[in-house]
């Protein structure tokens, strides 16, 4: 399992993360006050603006104080670094 950091040192794995957006849009407020509600929204801005939204494949939304972009280029490098290994294996 890889793990990806989302800020503050909060881990996410990389394997079980859909989506990665910004928190502007209304339904995406949407989406943070329902996981509120059901008692599914994770947050880790350590009372910093959020700046990302990811959503899980487990149903479960974080709630992070970097950019978008930055969590999508440290998914990206643990990406191109597993395929990196796979080719070493063979």
């Amino acid at each position: 399992m890889k793990l990806v950091n989302i800020g503050f040192g909060n881990m996410v794995s990389a394997q079980k993360l859909i989506a990665i957006v910004s928190p502007e849009s209304a339904p995406i407020k949407r989406i943070i006050q329902d996981a509120r509600d059901r008692g599914m929204l994770i947050d880790a801005t350590y009372g910093r603006r959020t700046r990302a939204v990811i959503v899980m494949d487990s149903d479960h939304v974080v709630l992070s104080a970097i950019q978008p972009e930055t969590v999508a280029n440290r998914v990206v490098k643990w990406e191109d670094g597993e395929e990196e290994e796979e080719m070493d294996d063979e």
